[in-house]
C-alpha cells in the first residue's frame, strides 16, 4: 500500500481531552477521530489493527468449537422485561421506541437476544451443548465516557454464550474459554492478570476477569505476594483475623468471661473515630451497624426476623418471586468497610445502597450513628464473619447518645445470616496461603461467567432430556471488549515517540521509506514491496514528497514493527544497501536488500506463528 493511496491524517499536537497514552497516540497516528462525546470512528490505519484483534479472537473462538452468528443490535424490550433486567440495568440502558410505540433496547449485552434465539430452536438434549458467539456493536449510555475508546459509549464486543445439559459440561467449556482467552491476549502481546470476580448484574455462580495493569484502571485488584491468588476487590477474600464461631454454644462459653452488657452515655459521639477517643480503645473493638436498602431481592426472606413483606412480583415462571424493596442491618467490625458488591451477591439483589436517614430513624428508633445488633428486631440482621469472633465489643444501643459496652456475640445478639461482606485491602492476608495481599489498579478486557439458569428459567428455555423429561439448560457467557483490548495494547507497547506494535496486531508489518521516491531508489523500494508482499507481509510504502525527518517521525508514531530506509548514497555503494531498523531498537543497521528481506520475513513469520502455538 502506498501512503499516497490511503488516509492517515497524523497530528503533531495532542488533543486537549486525551490524558492517557492510547487516547493520545490513536489520535495522533490517525487511527481514530471523535464524532461526539464517547463516540469514535476508526480510520483506515486503526481499522487494520482492529481487524487483526478481531481475527485473533475469531480464530480462537472457532478453535474451541464456538459458532459465529450475527444478531441485531436493536433488541425487543419484551425480552429484557422477561429476564427482569428492563428496570434493574438503570440509565445505562438506552431504551427507544419505534413509530408504533414498541419498546426496544440498543444492546449493551446480548444474554436476552441469544437466549431468545436458542429458546425458539432448542427441543432435545441431543442439541446440547450449543456454543455460539458474535462480534458486534454495543452501546451503554455512560455518564462520563473518557480515555478515548477505553471507556466509550459505543464499542464492539465479542460475546459468546454456551448452553449445556449439566454443570459438568458447562465447567468444561468455561475452562476452554479461559484457556482461549489466555491465548488471545498472549497473541495480542498483552500481559493479563486473571482474577476472581463478582458476577454483578449478569448473575450466575462464578466468574473470572482478565485484567491489565493500568494507572487509570477502573478496578482495584488484590494479589498475593506469595502465591498466584488474584481477585477483584469486589470479590476478594482474605484470611480471617478472628476464627469465626458459628456455634452459639461455643460463643456463649467465650462470652461467659466477658463483663455484663453495659449501656453508657456517648453524648454527640457518632463516628468510630470520636468513640475511640472517648473510650480510649481501638476501632477493631467496635461493631459498626449500617442500614441498607436492597432492591429486586431474589433471596428467600420468609421467616427472617424483623422482615416485613413489601410488594413483590414474579417476572416469569421458574424463578423466585422478587422483592421490590427490602431493608437490612449489616454489622461489621469497626475498622472494616462493607463491600456492597459482596452484599448484593449475598442478598441476590440487583442493587444495594445505604438507607436514607429517615429510614434509619424509622428502623432503629435513633439517629444515624447509634445502630447496633443488640435488640434490633425490626429488620433482618446480617453479620459479617468478623463479628462472630467478637465477645467484648462496643456497639450502638438504638438510642440517641447511647452505646453498649461488653457486647458479646451469642450472648447478647445473633444474626439472621452470617456472610463475608468485608472489603479486603492491601496488607490483609491471602485466603489461600496467608501471604500478604497488595493492590494494583487494572482495566477489564474480558470476563467469563457461569450464568447457570438465570436466563434460561426466566425466559422459559427448555428441552426434553434422554428420559423424556423437561429440563432447563445451564448457561455460560464470555465477553471481550475489542476497542479496550486495542487501546490496552498501545498502553503496554509505546514510548515517547509513539506506538510499538506487536507484529500480530500491527496495521502493517514493514514501513519502507525512500529518501526520494525516484530513480534507483524507486526501483529498489518497488522491488522490496513486491518481494515482501509475495512472502505474505503487509507493507506501507511512504511515497510522499516530504522531508525524511517527517517520514521517520510518522513511522515511529504509527509504530510499524520494521522500517527500511532507502537512499541514493547507500544504494550507490559497491554492494547496494538499505537501513533496517526494528521499531523497538534504537539504532539502524545497513543490510543488503536480499539480507533485509530475508531477516524481516523470517522474523515476522516467526512472531505470527508463535502466538498460535
Amino acid at each position: 500500500m502506498k501512503y499516497s493511496q490511503t488516509f492517515i491524517p497524523t497530528l503533531r499536537e495532542v488533543p486537549g481531552d486525551a490524558v492517557i497514552a492510547s487516547h493520545r497516540l490513536m489520535f495522533r497516528s490517525g487511527m481514530i477521530r471523535k464524532l461526539s462525546n464517547g463516540l469514535f470512528a476508526y480510520l483506515p490505519l486503526g481499522l487494520r489493527s482492529f481487524r487483526k484483534v478481531e481475527n485473533i479472537i475469531r480464530e480462537e473462538m472457532d478453535a474451541i468449537g464456538s459458532l459465529e452468528v450475527k444478531p441485531t443490535v436493536l433488541i425487543p424490550g419484551e425480552l429484557w422485561k422477561e429476564s427482569g433486567r428492563w428496570d434493574s440495568m438503570g440509565e445505562a440502558l438506552l431504551r427507544v421506541k419505534n413509530r408504533l410505540g414498541a419498546d426496544f433496547v440498543v444492546s449493551p449485552t446480548a444474554e436476552e437476544a441469544f437466549t431468545s434465539l436458542v429458546r425458539n430452536e432448542l427441543s432435545s438434549y441431543r442439541q446440547l451443548p450449543l456454543l455460539l458467539y458474535q462480534i458486534n456493536t454495543k452501546y451503554r449510555d455512560e455518564i462520563r465516557p473518557r480515555y478515548g475508546v477505553m471507556r466509550s459509549r459505543e464499542f464492539v464486543m465479542k460475546d459468546a454464550y454456551s448452553f449445556h445439559a449439566d454443570d459438568l459440561s458447562l465447567d468444561e467449556h468455561y475452562q476452554a474459554q479461559g484457556r482461549a482467552y489466555r491465548r488471545i491476549f498472549r497473541r495480542c502481546g498483552l500481559t493479563v492478570i486473571p482474577v476472581k470476580a463478582d458476577s454483578g448484574a449478569m448473575g450466575g455462580s462464578g466468574s473470572e476477569e482478565f485484567m491489565v495493569e493500568s494507572e487509570i484502571g477502573d478496578n482495584t485488584l488484590l494479589l498475593c505476594k506469595s502465591c498466584d491468588y488474584a481477585a477483584n476487590v469486589e470479590k476478594a477474600e482474605c484470611k480471617l483475623d478472628y476464627s469465626p464461631r458459628f456455634s452459639e454454644e461455643l460463643a456463649r462459653g467465650a462470652a461467659n468471661h466477658t463483663p455484663p452488657l453495659e449501656k453508657i452515655d456517648t453524648p454527640e459521639l457518632k463516628t468510630i473515630e470520636e468513640l475511640c477517643g472517648f473510650l480510649k480503645t481501638e476501632a477493631e473493638n467496635f461493631i459498626k451497624t449500617l442500614i441498607y436498602r436492597a432492591v429486586h431481592v431474589e433471596l428467600d426472606l420468609s421467616g427472617a426476623p424483623g422482615y416485613r413483606e413489601p410488594a413483590k412480583h414474579r417476572p416469569a415462571t421458574g424463578i423466585p418471586e422478587i422483592q421490590e424493596e427490602a431493608f437490612f442491618a449489616v454489622a461489621i467490625r469497626g475498622d472494616l468497610d462493607v463491600n456492597e458488591a459482596k452484599l448484593a451477591a449475598v442478598l441476590k439483589a440487583s442493587e444495594v445502597s445505604l438507607a436514607a436517614d429517615t429510614d434509619v430513624i424509622r428502623i432503629t428508633g435513633a439517629p444515624v450513628g447509634f445502630a447496633g445488633p443488640v435488640g434490633l428486631n425490626t429488620v433482618p440482621v446480617l453479620l459479617d464473619e468478623t463479628v462472630t469472633g467478637m465477645n467484648d465489643a462496643v456497639t450502638g444501643a438504638l438510642e440517641k447518645d447511647k452505646h453498649y459496652r461488653h457486647a458479646a456475640y451469642g450472648r447478647d445478639f445473633t444474626g439472621w445470616l452470617t456472610a463475608d461482606v468485608r472489603t479486603v485491602k492491601a496488607g490483609d492476608r491471602c485466603p489461600i496461603c496467608g501471604g500478604e495481599l497488595y493492590e494494583k489498579k487494572g482495566n477489564e478486557l474480558g470476563h467469563i461467567f457461569k450464568l447457570g439458569y438465570k436466563y434460561t428459567k426466566s425466559m422459559g428455555v427448555s428441552y426434553l432430556d434422554e428420559n423424556g423429561k423437561t429440563g432447563f439448560p445451564t448457561m455460560g457467557c464470555y465477553g471481550i471488549g475489542l476497542d479496550r483490548t486495542l487501546a490496552s495494547i498501545i498502553e503496554e507497547h509505546h514510548d515517547e515517540k509513539g506506538i510499538i506494535w506487536p507484529v500480530p496486531v500491527a496495521p502493517y508489518h514493514v514501513s519502507i521509506i525512500p529518501i526520494k521516491y525516484q530513480g534507483a531508489v524507486k526501483d529498489a523500494c518497488d522491488t522490496l514491496v513486491t518481494e515482501l508482499e509475495r512472502a505474505g507481509l503487509e507493507v506501507l510504502l511512504d511515497d510522499r514528497d516530504e522531508r525524511a525527518g517527517v517520514k521517520f517521525n510518522d513511522a515511529d508514531l504509527m509504530g510499524i514493527p520494521w522500517r527500511i530506509v532507502a537512499g541514493d548514497k547507500n544504494l550507490a555503494a559497491d554492494t547496494p544497501r538499505v537501513e533496517v531498523k526494528r521499531r523497538s531498537e534504537k539504532e539502524p543497521r545497513l543490510m543488503t536488500l536480499r539480507g533485509a528481506m530475508a531477516e524481516i520475513t523470517e522474523a515476522v513469520q516467526r512472531e505470527l506463528a508463535a502466538g498460535r502455538e
